[in-house]
């Protein structure tokens, strides 16, 4: 069985979507959500869906005892969907290779500290850019500098308001993110 840990800080859009994609394969599980926000959605998600999850604070994300606790739960995959902290090295050297994140732009633009959510699509249409899209790609120690799994692509309609475009961009997250954890899981085995 192959595990899936997702780290989210938010409503959970995209653990609901990775969660329903494996829903019925019988070879990969979301085994926990790791989350930093006592108050978001995808807790409600988490417990709808009987997966296990940790509320944490930064103190717990920044003990290297987190690690063995990860181990525990024995990842193929870290995903990173809408987690608003930097992970820590020590996590990152542990699981090299096996955390992703998904980014609501097309890196390398619009990346970096602060660069999330609405700041993003916000920059995106004050730059007048003609698309954006999404970035899945592999997580290392700097912000969304890991190397880039793959880009999915949506023009930019001039004059529209950033949150159109934010739903666009979603639509693109829930249907790649999912696709591409499979992808990778099967060049795991």
């Amino acid at each position: 069985m192959q595990s899936v840990i997702i780290f989210a800080s938010g409503g959970g859009s995209n653990a609901n979507a990775i969660i329903n994609y494996f829903k019925k394969n019988q070879t990969v599980l979301v085994s926990l959500i790791v989350c930093n926000n006592e108050d978001a959605g995808v807790l409600e998600i988490a417990k709808k869906n009987n997966v296990p999850f940790w509320v944490i604070s930064k103190k717990t994300l920044e003990d290297k005892t987190i690690i063995d606790q990860l181990k525990e739960y024995k990842p193929s995959i870290i995903v990173l969907a809408g987690f608003l902290w930097k992970v820590p090295p020590t996590i990152i050297k542990a699981f090299r290779g096996r955390i992703i994140n998904i980014h609501p732009s097309l890196l390398p633009k619009y990346g970096g500290k602060g660069m999330y959510g609405q700041n993003v699509h916000k920059a995106v249409i004050e730059n007048k850019e003609q698309e954006s899209g999404i970035t899945i790609h592999y997580v290392n120690e700097a912000y969304d500098e890991g190397a880039v799994i793959m880009q999915a692509h949506c023009p930019v309609i001039p004059g529209e308001p950033a949150k159109e475009l934010a739903q666009r961009v979603l639509k693109l997250e829930h249907f790649y993110l999912p696709r591409t954890i499979d992808l990778l899981l099967q060049s795991m085995n």
